[in-house]
């Protein structure tokens, strides 16, 4: 089995983006567990510079 990891947009006019595919049930955990992975908890210049140009997102997985 393997997982996706998806960035969903607070704006539900803006489409869900795949970011990764083909990861491990772990693999997508670690990756959502990341707090650079949400609008609310990121640091850093890119994220911040991506929440800036699309508003609040955040990453979560589903199975493919």
């Amino acid at each position: 089995m393997s997982y996706r990891i998806i960035r969903f947009h607070q704006n539900i006019d803006k489409p869900r983006r795949t970011i990764k595919e083909g990861l491990s049930l772990e693999e997508a955990q670690e990756h959502c567990n990341d707090p650079e992975t949400s609008s609310r908890t990121c640091t850093e210049f890119g994220p911040r510079n991506y929440t800036h140009q699309h508003g609040p997102w955040f990453d979560g997985y589903e199975e493919e």
